[in-house]
C-alpha cells in the first residue's frame, strides 16, 4: 500500500536529470558571460572599457534561447553584486559597478539576453541571428547611453564616451555571435 503510494524512480528519474543538465547549461553560460567580461581593453579617453562581456551575452541568449539566457545573465549581476570578481577589471568592481559608468550597460544584458533570445527562438539561421544580435546592440547602447547621459548630463558627452568609439567593434561581435550561436546550438541538441 505504501509503495503504491510514493512515485517511483524511474518516473522522477528524466525530469530530474533533464533539470540537472539545464542548470548546467545555465551555469555554464554564464560562466562564458564572466570570461568575456573580463577580457577588456581599457581605453584612456573613456571610463568604458572595451570588453567582450556583451558578445558573450549575445553568444549565449543567440543559443539558449530567451530564458535560459535571462537567466545566465542574471546570475552574472547577482555574482558581481556578491562582489564575486565578474566585472570588467577597469572598474571597480561590486556593487560599485553596478553604480558606476558601465552600469547602464550592465543592467541591461539581462534584458539583452532575453529580447534577443526571444528572437533568436521564432526562427534559425544567420540573418534571424543577426537581426535578434542587432536589436539585442540597440538595447546595450539605449542602456548604456542612458545611463552616461544622467552621469555627464550630456547626450552629446554619452555618445563620446559609450559609443562612437566602439561601433566598429559591436558590429564584429554581432556577425561573430550570429554565426557562433548557429554551430553551438546544433552542438547542444
Amino acid at each position: 500500500m505504501l509503495k503504491a503510494a510514493l512515485p517511483t524512480d524511474v518516473t522522477l528519474a528524466p525530469r530530474s536529470s533533464s533539470l540537472v543538465r539545464q542548470a548546467g547549461i545555465v551555469l555554464c553560460a554564464s560562466a562564458v558571460i564572466v570570461v568575456g567580461s573580463r577580457l577588456v581593453l581599457p581605453l584612456p579617453f573613456t571610463p568604458v572599457p572595451l570588453t567582450l562581456g556583451n558578445f558573450a551575452v549575445l553568444l549565449v541568449a543567440l543559443t539558449l534561447g530567451s530564458r535560459r539566457g535571462f537567466v545566465a545573465a542574471a546570475l552574472y549581476l547577482g555574482y558581481g553584486a556578491m562582489g564575486l570578481p565578474v566585472f570588467s577589471p577597469a572598474g571597480p568592481g561590486g556593487i560599485a559597478q553596478l553604480l558606476g559608468p558601465t552600469a547602464g550597460y550592465l543592467w541591461a544584458y539581462p534584458v539583452i539576453a532575453f529580447m534577443a533570445g526571444w528572437i533568436a527562438e521564432r526562427g534559425a539561421g544567420f540573418t534571424r541571428n543577426l537581426v535578434a544580435g542587432v536589436v539585442g546592440e540597440l538595447v546595450l547602447f539605449a542602456g548604456g547611453l542612458g545611463w552616461l547621459s544622467m552621469m555627464t548630463h550630456s547626450w552629446q558627452r554619452a555618445a563620446m564616451f559609450g559609443l562612437y568609439p566602439f561601433f566598429f567593434a559591436e558590429v564584429v561581435k554581432v556577425m561573430l555571435a550570429a554565426a557562433a550561436a548557429l554551430r553551438l546550438r546544433r552542438s547542444l541538441r
